[in-house]
């Protein structure tokens, strides 16, 4: 049987020795580190889900999807879609004072990125997969036609 999110990482915190924590005191920028990395795991998911293919296509495919510039496209094809309380934990992210930048995109698509990659974040870690996913799809829209093998 297969293991619900949940479960991993309550086997996780088991395994480790973790308390559980309550993810509204985690700073927005937390939220968005651990988005990063779920929206890429995602990405990376559908593309190697479609089949096998060389590595480097492979990776030349999910940093056009998991970059500044199409995140922030990503958000705007969601925005109208998020609730209230989606809507809040995005502008903490977006509006969180970050130390970088990324090198190849605008203030402002790098801060829109930042705000997805805290939303993202946020429904990972509450457990909130099925929504994650759906603003995912929905955010993806016309550039998973742009993914095929």
């Amino acid at each position: 049987m297969e293991k619900s999110v949940k479960d991993l990482m309550a086997e996780i915190r088991e395994s480790f020795g973790l308390e559980e924590m309550d993810i509204r005191t985690y700073s927005p920028l937390t939220l968005a580190y651990v988005g990063d990395a779920v929206y890429e795991l995602v990405i990376r998911s559908l593309l190697a889900g479609r089949g096998n293919a060389q590595v480097n296509r492979l990776h030349r495919k999910a940093s056009g999807l998991v970059n500044a510039g199409a995140q922030s496209k990503s958000l705007e094809r969601i925005r109208e879609a998020l609730t209230e309380e989606e809507l809040h934990v995005f502008r903490r992210g977006r509006n969180a004072n970050s130390a970088t930048m990324a090198k190849h995109a605008t203030m402002t698509d790098y801060r829109r990125a930042t705000g997805f990659e805290a939303l993202m974040g946020w429904l990972y870690l509450s457990g909130q997969t099925e929504r994650m996913l759906e603003l995912i799809r929905l955010g993806l829209e016309d550039d998973v036609a742009g993914t095929e093998h």
